[in-house]
């Protein structure tokens, strides 16, 4: 697990690819970033990938990690100014990407939306345990961890080392964070004028069998807010859907027409590049 401190920082992969559009993805929960792990081969066949990661003992509020994201991808683009930027956010990301949208719209080229959790307050159980949680005993949280992972994932699309790696990262957050970002997910609001004023194409994904989060309904509540919208339901998806062995964000967005001409190219030029 890598350790970051002090500020959220962009995880780099291996391969650099700055003639490439630039692809940033902002986790769950978790705040890892390295959950994307099992995606990040099939997206650099046509994206410079960075993946947002969030300090463990991160406690600031949703303006401050807006600023640091738009920050983060400001340092990236000084270096190559020219190239797109495509915005992904998952779960909690989402959230976070729509705050970071539409403080910044004209730095993103298309947006991507999975599973987000701005659904939060409309699951009034998970709403109300999540306000009792500071008498959860700090001992009982890896426990709990455990028993979540039905919610979070489909289990049996999963390889045995990806569900590890998942409860791995879950236990990995200290409890005074895990609350912190549950009280951020009961206040997330976001002007939805603001929204509506974005043009870029969005694609929202949601996982049909999402146990924790209603997905399926929240993207199509924003299918009617966002001017330029495709959605795509995953039948067999749980809430951490790109962890399952069967889905390839990638080929999700080239096969729904929404990657650039030139991302598309470059699928070619690598056609004999093997994806997970």
């Amino acid at each position: 697990m890598v350790e970051v401190d002090l500020k959220p920082c962009f995880l780099t992969p291996k391969r650099i690819q700055p003639e490439y559009p630039l692809f940033v993805y902002l986790p769950g929960m978790d705040g890892t970033g390295e959950l994307l792990r099992s995606q990040t081969a099939g997206l650099e066949r046509g994206f410079d990938v960075r993946c947002l990661a969030i300090p463990r003992q991160d406690l600031t509020t949703w303006e401050v990690l807006t600023k640091n994201v738009v920050d983060l991808i400001h340092a990236e683009l000084e270096k190559s100014s020219q190239r797109p930027v495509y915005l992904c956010g998952e779960s909690f990301g989402g959230c976070l990407a729509m705050k970071v949208a539409i403080q910044v719209p004209q730095l993103f080229k298309r947006i991507i939306l999975i599973n987000p959790a701005s659904s939060f307050k409309l699951r009034p159980w998970l709403n109300w345990a999540s306000q009792l949680t500071y008498l959860v005993h700090p001992c009982l949280y890896e426990v709990g961890a455990l028993g979540l992972l039905p919610f979070l994932a489909s289990l049996q699309r999963m390889t045995r080392s990806d569900r590890q790696e998942l409860l791995k990262s879950m236990r990995s957050v200290p409890p005074e964070t895990v609350l912190w970002r549950l009280s951020l997910l009961r206040e997330f609001d976001v002007d939805e004028e603001k929204l509506r004023r974005l043009t870029q194409p969005i694609l929202l994904i949601a996982g049909l069998q999402d146990r924790l989060l209603p997905s399926v309904e929240e993207v199509r509540r924003l299918m009617k807010i966002f001017k330029n919208t495709q959605t795509v339901i995953l039948p067999d998806s749980g809430h951490a859907c790109l962890l399952e062995s069967n889905t390839n964000l990638y080929e999700i967005m080239r096969d729904n027409d929404f990657l650039e001409t030139n991302t598309a190219l470059s699928q070619v030029i690598k056609v004999g590049d093997t994806v997970r």
